[in-house]
């Protein structure tokens, strides 16, 4: 207990999943907690989660793939904490987002130019965004830690959902030199690549593993994993325990990329 006590984490993508997951489990150990979200209600949700077990959390709604909502959610928890010491980035879309927004998760030669954007924007624009302004204000605080919710699919071809592999890829080599440039400031970045993760971004496989032939294709666990697992990679990339931790890629996957 206690690994981020104290810590302002600021948590993109709070309202479900990986996020979601990640405000419970960082309050626990310490953290005040500061979601973000497009949806209001799904925050609130988590924000009284939190509160119900004890934790300190707050939010504020935001599209965080437009950089005046991501200044705005940042600056909010700014004002009410003054400083971010660690940033989550797990806001992003899925294979779920077909039922949203048909043709988004189709394979290059069928990706309309505004799908492409779309999928990009809020699956890797945001993360610019806010990692942009993290690494401002973790300049001047004297360091800070970013951790990065990537996929095994930004290094790992799929038939489909291009722009999603195209965005996570660009999320890991962002990761990547974001460790190179900011070490210096005591600024560590990292991310996690993901397999399949049971959440609502995913919802639309999971019956894949419903199969044992087919889920054992899938993983050797033959199981998703949970949004819990992901967080608590999370958590210890960004505490001290991975202070040595800069640049890595730490894969969740259940051992899916281990037959490769």
């Amino acid at each position: 207990m206690g690994r981020v006590q104290d810590k302002v984490v600021f948590i993109a993508g709070a309202g479900t999943g990986v996020g979601r997951a990640a405000m419970q489990i960082f309050a626990r150990e310490g953290g005040k907690v500061f979601g973000v979200s497009r949806t209001e209600a799904n925050l609130r949700e988590t924000v009284e989660l939190v509160r119900a077990a004890g934790g300190e959390a707050d939010y504020h709604a935001a599209d965080l793939a437009t950089e005046a909502d991501a200044e705005a959610a940042f600056q909010a928890a700014l004002s009410r904490h003054g400083r971010v010491d660690i940033v989550v980035h797990a806001a992003g879309v899925g294979y779920s987002w077909m039922e949203k927004s048909p043709g988004s998760m189709n394979d290059i030669a069928e990706t309309s130019l505004e799908k492409w954007n779309e999928v990009l924007n809020i699956n890797l624009t945001a993360c610019f965004l806010i990692s942009k302004l993290a690494v401002r204000q973790m300049k001047k605080q004297g360091g800070g830690s970013i951790v990065h919710v990537a996929s095994i699919s930004g290094f790992q071809g799929l038939p489909a959902a291009h722009t999603y592999c195209a965005a996570k890829g660009g999320m890991i080599n962002l990761t990547r030199a974001m460790c190179v440039a900011y070490a210096g400031d005591n600024i560590r970045t990292n991310c996690i690549a993901p397999g399949f993760i049971a959440t609502p971004m995913v919802a639309s496989v999971l019956n894949l593993f419903d199969d044992p032939a087919v889920a054992d294709s899938l993983t050797p666990m033959k199981r998703p994993g949970t949004p819990e697992e992901m967080a608590h990679g999370c958590l210890y990339l960004a505490s001290d325990e991975a202070s040595y931790c800069n640049g890595t890629v730490l894969v969740i996957d259940g051992g899916t990329t281990a037959r490769q």
